[in-house]
């Protein structure tokens, strides 16, 4: 999955919260350093059964495959403006609270899906 070096994301395209902070990441990823990779297109190549990495957010660089606040800070740290929050998350205490963090934002993800989804 890993081009030149790039750390490949793959992201549910399905989800309004998904989007919007895909949409941010990539107007910060001025040089292009992530490849993002919509888990709802067509053909989307995923190193894990799909089902699988709609329920968390997954990166991968070289060899490497991170899941979860893992993967957050692996593209955090590609890109300038939010390295140094990828370097703290290089302390397994700080990634152990962004996990947890983590773990509760996806039991109300839904709930916030369908409040996004709901038409003004």
């Amino acid at each position: 999955m890993e081009q030149n070096g790039r750390l490949t994301l793959w992201y549910d395209g399905g989800c309004p919260l998904c989007l919007r902070e895909i949409a941010l990441m990539k107007r910060l990823d001025k040089r292009q350093r992530i490849r993002f990779i919509d888990l709802t297109e067509a053909g989307a190549s995923c190193p894990l059964e799909r089902s699988l990495m709609l329920r968390r957010l997954h990166a991968q660089k070289g060899e490497t495959l991170y899941s979860g606040a893992a993967a957050f800070a692996a593209m955090w740290r590609e890109i300038p403006a939010l390295r140094w929050l990828g370097l703290l998350a290089k302390n397994k205490t700080i990634l152990g609270m962004l996990e947890y963090g983590y773990v509760k934002f996806l039991r109300i993800r839904p709930f916030l899906q369908r409040w996004l989804r709901r038409p003004l």
